[in-house]
């Protein structure tokens, strides 16, 4: 597929939902409710070795909820983490795949099934491959502060993403999602790696953010878009893993920055619960119920967003309450 038919698929998607494509939301909140384990550094990825079963489950929940994306469950699925684990090379490049392939499945089941029935409300959805940042990888919280330690420099966060890259996308993603990432040097990483490996493949970047101003690292968004806008690489930019109080003004702030640009802005907060990445658990806080981001969807919508979902702790019932809103007010 070249650059610009994939770029096309994104934009015809996102006109054919009315203006905002929706996304899946929380994916290891969904395994966990199905009773997954998954308190380990490789997170939902476990699932990819243990239950691969319960990945497309999920995956055709989310369909069945409205959701016009499907993200794979390689967030923190990496070739360093598997290998840590005492898996081969080999086979941690075909979990890499399998995250692609059953997102690919459930999208081909699902649509199988509704496609052809007279009158039905979905769309064909796009499986968008995830790649976490390396603080993900770490899984020591650092993706919520950006504090990746001198040591870290462009050329060691290329490396660590490249192999995984170049794996994903033989797997054959319909998008790239680069989530979570907490800094300039990160997002720095990922467009030049796009660019030296000439991916085909249409992408979007999104920053965590924990002040609902800048970046967790304390840069400015502005400056962290400055090589995206440059980027023809990059489709669409955008915050995931955020409070949702915050996105009102962040989809505003992101209009302003890439107003002289095509690029879509993304959106999919998590709950407003705080995880506390060194206690590993999530702390009391305000949360939205389905009934606020059903409320808060529209207006997104209305300020600038594109695509809009959930992250964390959102389940199937707030997607669909998404959906449902995002129809009802087009």
């Amino acid at each position: 597929m070249g650059f610009e038919k994939g770029a096309s698929l994104l934009e015809d998607l996102i006109e054919k939902a009315g203006g905002c494509a929706v996304m899946d939301g929380g994916f290891a909140t969904q395994l966990e409710s199905h009773g997954a384990s998954i308190n380990d550094p490789l997170w939902s990825a476990l699932c990819l070795i243990k239950d691969p079963h319960l990945i497309k489950q999920v995956h055709l929940e989310y369909l069945e909820a409205g959701a016009d994306i499907l993200v794979t469950s390689s967030y923190q699925a990496t070739i360093p983490g598997f290998l840590s684990r005492g898996l081969s090379l080999e086979e941690g490049e075909s979990l890499l795949k399998k995250s692609v392939k059953l997102a690919v499945e459930a999208r081909d089941k699902f649509w199988d099934r509704v496609g052809c029935v007279p009158g039905n409300s979905y769309n064909r959805a796009l499986v968008a491959a995830s790649i976490g940042s390396y603080g993900a990888y770490l899984a020591d919280g650092s993706e919520y502060s950006g504090c990746y330690g001198p040591g870290v420099n462009l050329d060691k966060l290329k490396d660590f993403h490249r192999r995984r890259l170049q794996v994903i996308v033989e797997a054959g993603p319909d998008l790239l999602a680069f989530e979570t990432i907490p800094n300039k040097l990160e997002a720095q990483a990922c467009v030049e790696l796009l660019e030296e490996e000439n991916i085909q493949i249409p992408s979007w970047i999104c920053f965590s953010s924990v002040d609902g101003e800048n970046a967790p690292s304390g840069e400015s968004f502005k400056e962290c878009f400055e090589i995206l806008n440059k980027s023809k690489k990059v489709n669409a930019v955008g915050i995931n893993c955020a409070s949702p109080h915050f996105i009102e003004s962040l989809v505003c702030k992101f209009k302003e920055l890439f107003q002289l640009t095509t690029k879509a802005i993304v959106v999919y907060p998590n709950s407003g619960a705080i995880w506390d990445g060194r206690a590993k658990k999530w702390l009391p806080s305000m949360c939205f119920g389905d009934e606020e981001f059903e409320l808060c969807a529209p207006r997104w919508r209305n300020q600038g967003a594109k695509v809009i979902g959930g992250c964390c702790r959102t389940t199937p019932s707030t997607i669909r309450a998404i959906s449902k809103a995002l129809k009802e007010t087009s």
